[in-house]
């Protein structure tokens, strides 16, 4: 029962954290008092996600390929529309491919 409450509150904080770099820095404000293992979760699948995000679109970019743009855009919607929805369903999955990497790199925040 005392799990059902925290994804409650950590529900909101977790899905605003989806919203790129910019709801990462808000949900980590969020979230830096009372430390919500759910939020907590979720806050770093998302800055992994922004990172990477951020990371390989600046490699990609010195390419002018139409076909890795259109690749790389859907690969991370996939990922983000993935994280997005495990947070609204109140699920603690790891993003595919990605997630335990990301779980492991940031365990600190």
């Amino acid at each position: 029962m005392n799990n059902d409450i925290d994804i409650e509150k950590g529900k909101t904080t977790a899905i605003v954290s989806y919203i790129m770099m910019v709801g990462v820095l808000i949900a980590l404000t969020m979230n830096a008092e009372d430390k919500n293992k759910f939020a907590s979760f979720h806050i770093r699948q998302s800055l992994g996600l922004s990172i990477s995000f951020i990371s390989i679109g600046l490699l990609i970019s010195n390419f002018s390929s139409t076909q890795i743009y259109v690749s790389f855009w859907i690969f991370f919607s996939i990922l983000w529309v993935f994280g997005i929805f495990s947070a609204i369903r109140g699920e603690m999955q790891p993003i595919p491919l990605v997630g335990k990497l990301f779980q492991k790199v940031f365990k600190g925040l």
